[in-house]
């Protein structure tokens, strides 16, 4: 559950201690010597019995006073009290301890203090100069502490931080990042409550947030409360202030509500509820609002007021060791709305729900989902909606060759509110037998055996003719069979080790009566490393290459300590001619294929490089050049991503547009604990790419440029942000947030 405000100290427990520990053992020591109390007495004190110690004893029989003097220690059950001196008058009944005093409990917290005074009814005392350190290394000091009658405790002048002290004695000073200050502190016992009265927090020594009327849960349970504010300037909202508080439920649920003020725009709020159940856990997120709606490109209307929210809810149930339950919903009520508070910066929100069995040879997925889009130009109506995604595999080992059977079920009805339906139901089967010669090559045998049954309508709505397929019933066969033979080869070579694997692959398919079934699954194809060996080189099941072709590629590794290198590239020749199938610049639409590879380079952990290409197979123009760099340490790195898609694909290819970026980002430790970071999008498309994109070939997307402090108790940091995209009432411009966390920090 949240940390905060969780309890910020368990001092009553160890200042409770320093009173018990000495409230028990003065009566018992007196009882012990009376030897002609009663045998209930007795008994009472054997139950009570306390474990002491010390150097030397003194007693004064004229003044009736009992003093222990060095290493003085005092024990009962799993309560210990060292003092350098204990001195008892038994005529007040007071008793003092002084000296590098140290007070321990159950729970390992410790109390230190210069000396510790108890009345004459044991029950109340004082504790001058005290500290605190707790279980977690807590710890909180204090002038001066006082144990009332009634259980009660009054702290004066205290001050509490979470940060833990290896090494604490009394007058040690330590300067902790944030620390909490204030005039007095008390606990009710009964209620399980501190409160504060004049705290304040304290930054680095610089006093920054008052903080009135502090009060929280004093046991190590989280407890209700206000969470430390959060502040955001930026063009379109003006300054906004939000207040978050906790409510903490019971032990296993909690909800949190947040008011979001602002000086250009009315008020919002925000709500998480979080649950914790037997079964599993999930969370439901929800922002409200009334305020005004622009319309975006595409759209028409005029600017009205009108509710704007946004909901969301994450969750998961193992409902036993087989069977989970999972969803994630996303639903915003305008395309503008994330963006303009800064919520989230998707342009499609996607919902799903599953129910999953996975045993040990078969596996079965009832699953749903649906898409809402954000952006401008895209209309809702055609976004899909599937229900229900039905999917069932078992696996079954081949009795007379050795290879292993894999059947498959599966199902999709696609539906859209003004575009196209779609419904889906297919039976297959595949073999598979791996086998190794005594040349030492690897040798893979696939079969594949599918029958598919469709349905669709207003296939018209389309707009890509491609994607139709066409309207009622239409049914189809698919065989493919394949042979996949790698040759690996490895040696030394400079003081490492390195390994060279040739492989080619021959896959079969008849004829497939692909463009006659709707297209859903399979629309974002393009030719890379990654699926350059599959045995169907579609994303997804609706699209499936037919015709005979031969795959061919290279791999090579190196490896020696602290340095690895990984390469592969390769390519394919299709027997036949399919240029129908593939659309154009997707590298597949002639016999030969573009030349695809990717290459990986790591150096301990501090260089990391990636780079995929695809180069033209008529004149070695690059189609793809995508790189991906990360150089530097955890706290101290760089990050830098390019990615050009030089494809020449019609716009009409909704997927498949060329496009070109390049992102930017890093973080630059300085200082003890402190860094400065950003990050930066830009759109370097021009309008021969694709004459849809708005960009001019340099169009900035985003920036943002920030100074942070972390350590393992305090967050904090100041971000600059800025937009370069207008969309309804997202306008482009800056803003700043200013960020504080606090660790166990409630109010």
């Amino acid at each position: 559950m949240r940390n905060a405000p969780a309890s910020l100290l368990r001092v009553q427990t160890s200042l409770w201690l320093v009173c018990a520990a000495l409230t028990l053992g003065a009566p018992q020591r007196a009882a012990a010597q009376d030897a002609a109390a009663p045998s209930s007495k007795a008994n009472a004190a054997s139950e009570d019995k306390i474990d002491f110690a010390a150097d030397a004893i003194n007693y004064d029989n004229d003044a009736d006073v009992v003093t222990a003097n060095g290493n003085v220690l005092l024990q009962r059950d799993a309560i210990e009290l060292r003092a350098d001196t204990v001195r008892w008058d038994r005529k007040s009944g007071t008793v003092v301890a002084e000296g590098n005093i140290r007070v321990t409990n159950p729970q390992g917290d410790k109390a230190y203090g210069d000396r510790i005074e108890l009345t004459d009814a044991l029950r109340d005392g004082v504790i001058e100069n005290l500290l605190v350190v707790l279980e977690n290394g807590a710890r909180l000091a204090a002038n001066r502490g006082t144990r009332l009658p009634n259980g009660d405790m009054a702290l004066e002048r205290a001050a509490y931080t979470p940060y833990p002290v290896d090494a604490v004695a009394p007058g040690e000073t330590y300067n902790p990042s944030w620390q909490i200050r204030a005039v007095r502190v008390y606990y009710n016992r009964l209620r399980d409550r501190v409160k504060y009265d004049g705290a304040r927090i304290e930054l680095f020594g610089l006093p920054l947030i008052p903080l009135p009327g502090l009060s929280h849960q004093a046991s190590g349970r989280s407890g209700s409360g206000l969470l430390v504010p959060q502040i955001r300037i930026d063009r379109v909202n003006g300054f906004e202030f939000a207040a978050p508080y906790y409510l903490r439920i019971d032990d296993n649920r909690d909800l949190t509500i947040t008011p979001h003020v602002y000086t250009a725009a009315a008020p919002m709020l925000e709500g998480e509820y979080r649950a914790l159940t037997r079964l599993g856990a999930y969370r439901i997120n929800a922002y409200a609002t009334y305020s005004s709606v622009v319309p975006v490109a595409g759209q028409t209307g005029t600017t009205r007021d009108a509710f704007r929210g946004y909901l969301e809810t994450v969750g998961k149930f193992q409902m036993d060791p087989n069977w989970s339950v999972r969803w994630s919903g996303r639903l915003t009520t305008d395309r503008t709305f994330m963006r303009r508070y800064d919520i989230s910066r998707d342009d499609r929100l996607r919902s799903m729900f599953e129910a999953e069995r996975i045993g040990g040879s078969s596996y079965l997925s009832i699953a749903g989902w649906a898409v809402q889009t954000l952006r401008a130009n895209d209309r809702q109506g055609l976004q899909p909606i599937a229900i229900p995604v039905v999917d069932f595999r078992q696996r079954l080992t081949d009795p007379w060759l050795g290879g292993q059977f894999e059947l498959q079920l599966n199902s999709m009805a696609v539906a859209r509110t003004a575009g196209q339906d779609t419904q889906r139901a297919f039976a297959g089967v595949r073999w598979d037998l791996r086998r190794l010669t005594t040349l030492g090559q690897e040798i893979t045998l696939t079969g594949l055996a599918r029958g598919d049954v469709y349905h669709s309508s207003a296939n018209l709505l389309t707009a890509v003719p491609g994607y139709r397929g066409r309207s009622g019933w239409q049914a189809r066969g698919i065989a493919a069979a394949a042979v996949d033979m790698r040759w690996p080869f490895i040696g030394e070579f400079l003081g490492g080790t390195q390994q060279l694997v040739p492989r080619i692959q021959l896959v079969a398919t008849p004829p497939i009566r692909n463009l006659a079934i709707p297209n859903e699954d399979a629309r974002a194809f393009d030719l890379e490393d990654s699926n350059l060996f599959a045995l169907n080189r579609f994303p997804g099941y609706d699209r499936f290459e037919d015709g005979a072709r031969v795959t061919y590629g290279i791999d090579w590794t190196f490896n020696r300590p602290g340095l690895a290198i990984n390469s592969v590239v390769g390519q394919s020749y299709r027997l036949s001619n399919k240029p129908s199938l593939f659309p154009d610049g997707t590298g597949l639409t002639s016999r030969t294929s573009d030349i695809v590879g990717r290459t990986t380079f790591a150096w301990r952990d501090t260089v990391r490089l990636t780079h995929r290409f695809r180069l033209d197979k008529d004149n070695l123009a690059v189609r793809r050049n995508e790189f991906d760099a990360t150089v530097g340490s955890r706290k101290t790195y760089a990050v830098v991503g390019y990615l050009r898609l030089n494809r020449d694909i019609t716009a009409l290819a909704e997927d498949l547009q060329d496009r070109e970026e390049v992102r930017l980002g890093g973080r630059i430790s300085f200082a003890r604990n402190w860094s400065l970071f950003g990050s930066a999008i830009v759109d370097l498309t021009s309008r021969a790419e694709d004459p849809l994109n708005g960009s001019d070939g340099f169009e900035p997307v985003r920036h943002r440029l920030g100074v942070a402090y972390d350590d393992a108790y305090l967050s904090l940091g100041i971000t600059w942000r800025r937009d370069y995209e207008d969309t309804g009432d997202a306008r482009r411009g800056n803003s700043f947030l200013f960020r504080v966390g606090l660790r166990n920090l409630g109010f």
